[in-house]
């Protein structure tokens, strides 16, 4: 257990039974009246949304979540297969539960799965990736750079904007938070 005001964005919580995600909390102190803490809270087992206010002194119960490294093996259709580096067990995951991780996943690529009641409910990607660019316009020699931008398809099939130096065939660093271009790896 632990006091409502230590929740973080992240965390999983029990609340009324379920396991529940922390995607917002504010902590408010109104006036002459107690501080309380507003959370958005989403439910694991069925993606519900809804924001509930504790009061400074509740307590809060975390779930108990199991952490296991996962390696990625292949994609077949809407399926991402993995393989457990503790059992060398595969496991096939939906894209929604990866959600936009699935933009920057490639073969052999690690991450960390998060498990509750033996399944998986979340994941954790590395903050930064290394992709190559498979298609761009061509770089024109001579043109003003003043902050300008590209479209460029990493090898994954995402498009994210580059800066116009970045040619087919580079390697490129972007931050998975964000889904933006970092520098030229």
């Amino acid at each position: 257990m632990i006091a409502a005001t230590q929740l973080k964005v992240g965390m999983v919580i029990m609340h009324n039974g379920k396991p529940h995600r922390v995607t917002n909390v504010l902590h408010v102190t109104p006036g002459n009246w107690r501080g309380m803490v507003q959370t958005r809270l989403v439910n694991i087992e069925t993606g519900s949304n809804a924001e509930h206010r504790f009061r400074s002194e509740d307590k809060v119960e975390k779930a108990n979540m199991e952490q296991h490294s996962l390696q990625f093996s292949y994609r077949a259709g809407a399926a991402f297969h993995f393989m457990n580096t503790e059992s060398f067990e595969m496991i096939d995951l939906p894209a929604d539960v990866l959600g936009d991780a699935v933009n920057y996943m490639v073969e052999g690529m690690m991450i960390t799965a998060d498990y509750f009641d033996g399944r998986v409910v979340g994941i954790e990607m590395p903050m930064f990736v290394e992709l190559n660019v498979t298609e761009t316009t061509p770089n024109i020699k001579g043109a003003a750079v003043q902050n300008t931008s590209k479209p460029a398809i990493l090898e994954t099939g995402y498009e994210i904007k580059v800066p116009p130096y970045i040619e087919v065939g580079n390697r490129v660093k972007i931050d998975t938070r964000t889904g933006e271009f970092v520098e030229r790896a």
